[in-house]
């Protein structure tokens, strides 16, 4: 697949109206000029990007979390991930979350790529970053924070997902990574980090 003029394809704006605007998130709805000539309404959320963290245990089982998210009502499986603060890097803030959520540091992190978790009703981007050199240590969760934090095989993983028992996109998507990473097949520009750096 390769880059082409997309014009025949690009909407273009009209107008912008905020439907509401909490702490986290906000709603929009704008109005578009469709290639046609057209207009169309176009309803989605403002999200502020994200990070997902691979981390692989020297034994070679990754860390996994399990936590209740309300918006299904259930308890999921998934790598560890958080949102971007504003302004925020993301390695930095991969770091971060690996560190409260897990108590884990890594010596050294590798950048994976982006995706789009639901392109058709939010701008959410996550960065994928896979870490290695883990060494345990306190999670520092929020307040407001339960989760257990689990390890896994590859396979074990991988059977999970095939299963049903593991349905979260970006676990989903990451469990592709893992699998083409040790393959051979996607490789990686693995870089040192001091952890002892941290503030």
């Amino acid at each position: 697949m390769t880059p082409s003029d997309d014009a025949h394809l690009t909407e273009t704006l009209v107008d912008s109206q905020t439907l509401c605007e909490g702490s986290f998130l906000k709603a929009r709805r704008d109005t578009v000029r469709l290639p046609d000539g057209r207009q169309a309404a176009r309803e989605y959320i403002v999200h502020p990007g994200a990070v997902v963290i691979i981390p692989l245990l020297d034994d070679g089982r990754v860390l996994l979390e399990r936590q209740f998210r309300y918006p299904v009502g259930r308890v999921m499986t998934e790598f560890p991930a958080g949102k971007l603060d504003p302004g925020e890097d993301p390695l930095a803030c991969a770091r971060r979350e690996l560190l409260e959520e897990t108590g884990y540091t890594a010596g050294q992190w590798a950048y994976a790529g982006a995706m789009h978790l639901a392109i058709a009703y939010s701008t959410e981007i996550i960065h994928i970053f896979f870490a290695r050199g883990l060494v345990a240590g306190e999670a520092r969760l929020d307040h407001d924070e339960f989760l257990e934090v689990r390890s896994a095989t590859p396979q074990e993983l991988a059977e999970a997902c095939r299963a049903g028992r593991v349905t979260d996109a970006k676990t989903l998507t990451c469990t592709l990574w893992l699998q083409n990473v040790l393959a051979g097949q996607w490789p990686l520009d693995w870089q040192s980090h001091d952890e002892s750096a941290r503030p």
